[in-house]
């Protein structure tokens, strides 16, 4: 399946006959060769399109984390916060961005 998402506080989108409104996510089955998407009102609408291959698997998703199951996703958050299993250098690891969002510097 496939996301349509729109963003940035503004604007509306219709796909097809369904109005979505900021910061929503739509999914689309399979069938249909082609979806019609248009703006829905006065100001700029811009989305994310995002397509992919279905993975025909179970997908469960908690925070940063995409795994197959609930117990998947517990045992991740336990290996992050014990630094183990890929996680070993997540201790002293920090993002840029992060760093700029602590501090109050990333609106800047």
């Amino acid at each position: 399946s496939s996301g349509i998402n729109a963003e940035y506080g503004g604007g509306e989108v219709v796909v097809g006959e369904q109005s979505i409104s900021a910061h929503h996510t739509i999914e689309f089955e399979r069938e249909g060769a082609s979806v019609t998407i248009s703006n829905a009102g006065s100001t700029v609408a811009r989305f994310v399109l995002i397509s992919g291959k279905p993975i025909g698997e179970p997908v469960v998703q908690r925070g940063p984390f995409v795994m197959n199951t609930q117990e998947e996703i517990q045992q991740t958050f336990e290996d992050y916060r014990e630094h183990k299993n890929g996680f070993e250098n997540a201790r002293n690891w920090k993002s840029d961005i992060g760093q700029k969002f602590l501090s109050g510097t990333l609106w800047k």
